[in-house]
Order: structure tokens, then C-alpha cells, then sequence
């Protein structure tokens, strides 16, 4: 294991700026998760870590140490592919073992670790199978078994589930949750779903256009988002975040956003002045009776998906999305009330967090 330190990393390919000032900590055994959406740079920065692709600026620094000038197979850092990278003509012994034969480990040696290696997988009914002959799952831990064989410092994964389907996606996360905590290894793992990166990380960076967002504990990230990026970026359905001012009504301040007006209970509004963002995520409006500080509401549609129901409505000019029991009922442009949780709302002037 190792701990992993990034000091203002850089980098360009010709005028594109993949990266900028990418600062970075992963303690000695952390599952550490990049997060963002396509072309935010995650993908390069893992690269980098790994001694792939050379940064332009900045230092990698493993156990307090740059590896800088080290090479790839010189860092003890393996990498799994999202594409699994596996060796068609070879067993899946044969992967596991091939870059313990590369570094010229003694066969006995090679053999006890595959078959170590296998077992903790649950894949060494496959030993003797060849890349053609396996499903997406077991070729999936394969990739990642040939990584794990030897034992790195450090470990990196670049999306290594999406060329799973969904159920599958499902439970090789958990089997990847369980496996972490028995090796206790540390780990870099690059994802665009958030759903993924909520569920295995325990520190996440939200990364976007080369840079990093913000980094927390994904309860922190959910609960006080630094930014709208953010904000909107994590959580499904996504945020409901709406532009307007705070004005005063009498002694209590209200939001008033295109066609509606929102009693936002004590939010350190003193301070804020001109146009801000509000948002509030699905789960913190509830259906009510008709009573103060209730938003009037159109119902535009239902999705169902089992375990409850989205209702999509309409305040003013605005859509507002909320999580609702599954045995709710309501049609298309039915009227409904709606009280939002003035305590969960969140704030935004200029795209950044008011605290």
C-alpha cells in the first residue's frame, strides 16, 4: 500500500488543457474515486499517476516520494482497462501470471499467487478457460485479478464496469466494496456515475473541465455541494435549482424565482444580495394540505420505477421534480401542494455555495 499525494498537476495536449492545478491526497488505503462526466480529465489524470502519460507541471508522489522519473513499471502501480486489455491466445492463468513472468518471478511463486488470486475472485473454476470462453463479468475479474496478483501500491481502475449491463454493474460493485476491504489496498478508481462513485468511494473528487470541483466524503458532497456543477451533477434526479433574488417580506426572507415566490425560512440571506441560485433535491419536498408557505403545483407526469414514484410538476415557469411513495396517485395536470424543507435548501450566488 501506499499513500498517494498530486501537487498542481498539468497538462496539455497542443491548446486543450486536460488538466489544471490538480491537487490531490489518498491516504495509505483509501478507495479514492474520480468522478465526472466525460472529458473532464479523470481519465488523463489516472494516466498520469501511473506514468503513462507525462504531466507538464505538478508531482506524483507516492509514500511521500515523487516518482516523477520512475517509469510506469517502476512506480508498483497496476492499472486495469476499461476495455480489459486481456491476452486472447493465453488461459486466464496465463493473464494472471503474465506480468509476474515479465518481472521474472519464480514459477513457484507465480503459481501460488494466481491461485491466491483466483480464489479470492471466485474464479478458479476458470483457470484453464481462455478470454473467448468467459462472460463480461468473469473477464471483468480477470482484468482486475492480472492487476491484484502482485500486489501493488498502488491500484487504478478507468471505469472498469461499463461494458457491464446494469444487474451485473450491481453486483461486481459490491464484490469490488468487499475485495478492497479484505486486501485493504489503496485505490484510484475513475467513474462518470455518480451512483458508482457514491456507492465505493470513500473520498470522491468531482472533477470537471481539467480541474477538481471539490473532495469529500460522498455524504458531504451530496449534503453541501460547493458549487450548481456540483450540485446538479450528483444526486438522481438531479437538484431542483431555480435563479432569483431574496427579497424581504416583513421580518421573513422569500425567494422569488420566475413565476413563484419561496419562503426560505433563516437562510443567512442578510448578506446576499442581487441574483442567486436556490436548490432543494427531490426527497426534501413532501406533499401537504393547503397551509402557509405551500408552492401550488401542476402535475406534467409520473415515472414509476418501483420502489417510488418521480412526480414532474410545474411551479410558475419552472419544473420541480419530487420523490413520492410508490402507492402515490396523481394525473397530468392535476393541482397539488407542495412544502419544502427550508433546512435543506442550499444557496448559490455566482455558481459558488453560500455558507
Amino acid at each position: 500500500m501506499a499513500s498517494l499525494t498530486l501537487k498542481e498537476i498539468g497538462k496539455q495536449f497542443g491548446k486543450t488543457v486536460a488538466l489544471s492545478g490538480v491537487d490531490l491526497h489518498v491516504e495509505d488505503g483509501e478507495f479514492c474515486v474520480l468522478l465526472g462526466p466525460s472529458g473532464c480529465g479523470k481519465s488523463t489524470l489516472l494516466n498520469v499517476i501511473a506514468g503513462l502519460i507525462p504531466q507538464d507541471k505538478g508531482t506524483v508522489e507516492l509514500d511521500g516520494h515523487s516518482v516523477d522519473r520512475l517509469t510506469p513499471r517502476d512506480r508498483d502501480v497496476a492499472m486495469v482497462f476499461q476495455s480489459y486489455a486481456l491476452y486472447p491466445h493465453m488461459t486466464v492463468a496465463k493473464n494472471l501470471g503474465f506480468g509476474l513472468r515479465m518481472r521474472g518471478v519464480p514459477k513457484a511463486t507465480i503459481r501460488k499467487k494466481v491461485l491466491d488470486t483466483a480464489s479470492l475472485l471466485g474464479i478458479d473454476d476458470l483457470l484453464n478457460r481462455k478470454p473467448r470462453e468467459l462472460s463480461g463479468g468473469q473477464r471483468q475479474r480477470v482484468a482486475m485479478g492480472r492487476a491484484l496478483v502482485r500486489r501493488p501500491k498502488l491500484f487504478l481502475l478507468d471505469e472498469p464496469l461499463s461494458n457491464l449491463d446494469a444487474r451485473l454493474r450491481a453486483n461486481v460493485r459490491l464484490e469490488l466494496k468487499q475485495l478492497h476491504s479484505q486486501i485493504d489496498t489503496t485505490i484510484v478508481y475513475v467513474t462518470h456515475d455518480q451512483v458508482e462513485a457514491m456507492t465505493l468511494g470513500e473520498k470522491v473528487v468531482v472533477m470537471r473541465d481539467g480541474e477538481v470541483r471539490q473532495t469529500g466524503r460522498p455524504e458531504t458532497i451530496y449534503s453541501f455541494p460547493t458549487d450548481t456543477f456540483v450540485a446538479t451533477f450528483i444526486g438522481s434526479p438531479e437538484m431542483n435549482l431555480y435563479r432569483g433574488t431574496i427579497l424581504r417580506n416583513g421580518e421573513r426572507p422569500v425567494f422569488q424565482g420566475r413565476g413563484f415566490s419561496m419562503d426560505i425560512g433563516d437562510l443567512r440571506p442578510n448578506r446576499v444580495e442581487g441574483e442567486v441560485e436556490v436548490g432543494f433535491r427531490p426527497e426534501d419536498v413532501k406533499i401537504v394540505e393547503t397551509g402557509t408557505g405551500t408552492l401550488h403545483a401542476k402535475v406534467e407526469m409520473v415515472s414509476d420505477v418501483g420502489s417510488e414514484k418521480y412526480i414532474h410538476t410545474r411551479i410558475g415557469q419552472e419544473h420541480l421534480t419530487l420523490r413520492a411513495p410508490k402507492n402515490t396517485s396523481f394525473r397530468p395536470n392535476e393541482i397539488i401542494n407542495l412544502a419544502i424543507d427550508v433546512t435543506r435548501l442550499h444557496i448559490f450566488q455566482k455558481g459558488v455555495r453560500v455558507d
